[in-house]
């Protein structure tokens, strides 16, 4: 029994490991129930009673050195690997701070949550696009100034491929692809050639809504819109609608809230007019729905949209629209509290 142990014990120091699975490999095989050492532990009831106590105390200097060996081997194969010349110093410093949702997510998951709970589904569509889906399709006259090169970026070797100037055309492409009954809200990035201030950016973010059905009517629209804006802005806010003009709507129309900030007795922010303008909105044009396979004898619909940038600093008052896309953490954290 002794001679076993003293092999035993020789070969554990001589144990060598160059992973962490050939360190688990050896703890198994010495120190596991099924070890080597747990056999020797088996065997020693055999032992004769006056050499138990030598028997037993080689056993446990044997099984504290495989235990020793075997945690000098991970802790090498632990720090093999962390020497100075491979350390990263732009690294960021640990505890690594935890981040928080952007405030253009924030609002918009809140608009997309609204609309949802109204039996609205989400549509996307792609950001680069063709002529047809971003104007032609939603009646937009071949002079019209959005093709302009002052407002639409055009990909120079395809005249017809576009940056989509709204989300109306993820609109185009659900109507050419299901028939009514249609209620969509459609959010995404936009771009325009805008020079870039504190009140306009070369790209923002909409959310589009669309509802086609039998007998829709524009009191359906206004009264989604009201549920819309209290729901937003506070079961106390009012909404107006003004006279407008899109290509794509027939009757339309601008949408004010009453100003949240001062309750609609008017402030600086409203201009001291007491509402402020959020969207646009509007029947849509048979013509519209013609061209994108719907009769329009049969089918009628409305459709809105807004800008997130807009709602968002209605919500949280920035500003300056270039903070939402420079990634400045100190302006970012101050919207930890909002998610």
């Amino acid at each position: 029994m002794i001679a076993k142990i003293q092999e035993l014990l020789e070969e554990v120091e001589k144990l060598q490991a160059s992973n962490l699975e050939e360190v688990e490999a050896l703890r198994i095989k010495y120190l596991s129930k099924k070890g080597s050492l747990n056999a020797l532990m088996a065997d020693f009831r055999n032992v004769p009673a006056e050499m138990k106590k030598e028997v037993g105390m080689k056993l446990n200097d044997l099984k504290a050195k495989a235990q020793e060996k075997i945690a000098a081997l991970k802790e090498a194969v632990d720090t093999q690997d962390c020497g100075t010349d491979e350390l990263d110093l732009t690294r960021t410093a640990y505890p690594v701070s935890l981040g928080t949702r952007h405030p253009l997510t924030i609002v918009k998951n809140e608009i997309v949550d609204i609309f949802s709970r109204l039996g609205f589904t989400l549509a996307e569509g792609p950001e680069i696009e063709d002529d047809w889906h971003v104007y032609s399709s939603m009646n937009f006259a071949d002079d019209h100034p959005a093709r302009d090169m002052q407002d639409t970026f055009f990909v120079e070797a395809r005249p017809d491929i576009v940056l989509r100037s709204h989300t109306s055309s993820v609109q185009a492409r659900v109507m050419e692809s299901q028939q009514p009954p249609i209620r969509v809200i459609c959010p995404g990035r936009v771009y325009r050639n805008e020079a870039i201030s504190a009140r306009a950016h070369c790209f923002f973010h909409q959310v589009e809504g669309l509802y086609i059905d039998k007998n829709v009517s524009f009191t359906d629209l206004k009264q989604v819109l009201l549920l819309f804006a209290q729901e937003m802005f506070g079961k106390d806010t009012k909404i107006r609608l003004r006279p407008s003009y899109f290509p794509f709507t027939e009757p339309s129309a601008e949408m004010d809230i009453s100003c949240n900030i001062c309750g609609g007795k008017g402030c600086s922010f409203c201009k001291h007019t007491g509402w402020v303008e959020i969207l646009g909105c509007g029947m849509v044009d048979p013509a519209v729905l013609e061209a994108n396979g719907i009769d329009s004898s049969v089918y009628t619909g409305y459709a809105f949209g807004m800008g997130i940038e807009r709602i968002t600093n209605l919500k949280y008052q920035v500003k300056d629209l270039r903070m939402f896309s420079e990634n400045d953490t100190r302006f970012l954290e101050e919207f930890k509290s909002a998610n």
